[in-house]
C-alpha cells in the first residue's frame, strides 16, 4: 500500500504560520495560532515539525530555499533589469503591509541574531539575495542600463538600501512602504544609469 497523501503540505503550513507570525510575532506565536489558522489540529503540527521551535526553523529553511524561485520568476515578469529590481523591492514590501506586521516579521531577527540554526539559514538566504541582486546588476550593464560600476559592491548597499529603508518607512509611516523604497532605491540608482535611461526629476 501507498502511503497515505499528507491532507496539508507543509509549504501551506509554513505560509500559515508566516501569517501569523506578521500578526502576533514568533515569540507570541503558538502552535494553536497555527493550527487554526492552517485549519489544522495542533498535534498534526507536532507530528510534521516536532515543537515550536522546529516549525519556525522550517519557516527560516523555507526562506532561504526560496530565493534563486522567487527572483527568477520576478525577472521573467520584467523584461528591463532596472524594472526587475523594483520587483524585487515591491516584493519585498508585502512584509510591510502595516508597520506593525514588519515589526513582527523583524522580531525573527532576534533568533537569526542570536541562534546558530537560526542564522546559518539567515545568512545562505542573505548571500543568495545578495547574489542575485549582482546578477542583475550585471545585466543592467550588459544591457546598457546601468555605467559599468563595481557590481559586487552595489548590490551589498542595495541589499542593506531595502532592509533599512523599510524599517525607516515604518517609522516615518509616509505613504506606502513600496513607493518609500523606491524612491531611495532611485536616489541609490540615479548616478549609475546610463544617459538613456536616466528618469526625468
Amino acid at each position: 500500500m501507498s502511503p497515505r497523501p499528507k491532507l496539508k503540505p507543509d509549504a501551506d503550513l509554513v505560509m500559515a504560520t508566516v501569517a501569523v507570525i506578521e500578526r502576533l510575532g514568533p515569540a507570541r506565536l503558538t502552535l494553536a495560532d497555527v493550527a487554526k489558522e492552517a485549519g489544522i489540529s495542533p498535534a498534526t503540527l507536532v507530528q510534521r515539525f516536532g515543537s515550536k521551535r522546529g516549525l519556525l526553523l522550517a519557516v527560516a529553511r523555507f526562506g532561504a530555499s526560496g530565493v534563486r524561485q522567487d527572483f527568477a520568476r520576478i525577472r521573467a515578469q520584467h523584461r528591463s533589469p532596472l524594472r526587475a529590481i523594483e520587483g524585487v523591492v515591491e516584493c519585498m514590501a508585502r512584509m510591510a503591509r502595516t508597520p506593525e506586521a514588519l515589526a513582527n516579521s523583524l522580531a525573527f531577527l532576534e533568533m537569526d541574531l542570536a541562534d546558530p540554526d537560526f542564522h546559518r539559514l539567515a545568512l545562505d538566504h542573505a548571500r543568495q539575495f545578495r547574489a542575485e541582486l549582482r546578477a542583475i546588476l550585471d545585466h543592467a550593464m550588459t544591457a546598457g542600463d546601468l555605467r559599468r560600476c563595481p557590481a559586487a559592491r552595489l548590490a551589498n548597499t542595495l541589499q542593506s538600501l531595502i532592509g533599512g529603508s523599510m524599517l525607516n518607512w515604518a517609522i516615518h509611516r509616509e505613504g506606502n512602504a513600496a513607493a518609500f523604497i523606491r524612491a531611495d532605491l532611485e536616489t541609490l540608482l540615479r548616478p549609475y544609469r546610463a544617459t538613456k535611461t536616466r528618469r526625468k526629476k
